[in-house]
């Protein structure tokens, strides 16, 4: 995802009312979210459908990396022998 250019990708939820769908190429071309306000204040997040798609896989792959090493500092782990076993026995035929 592209970083959000202060200048042109804060908008206040007037201003996206009365130019959604420009707002929305907007951030189809650009891969950058867009940020709108409300009274002044940040209120959401507009994003492209592929660059949140993309966003959510690195969080997943950044949970699953958090809850491996989870398990290895508490000893829940096998070493790569044991793994290998185990695969080879469930899908040799």
């Amino acid at each position: 995802m592209q970083r959000i250019v202060l200048n042109d990708d804060i908008h206040s939820l007037s201003e996206f009312r009365s130019n959604a769908s420009g707002f929305i190429s907007q951030v189809h071309n650009t891969k950058r979210p867009l940020v709108i306000t409300q009274n002044g204040k940040s209120a959401a997040v507009l994003l492209d459908v592929n660059e949140y798609e993309k966003m959510v896989e690195k969080m997943e792959l950044v949970q699953d990396v958090e809850t491996a090493l989870n398990q290895i500092s508490s000893g829940k782990s096998i070493t790569h022998s044991e793994a290998h076993q185990t695969l080879k026995k469930r899908y040799s035929r």
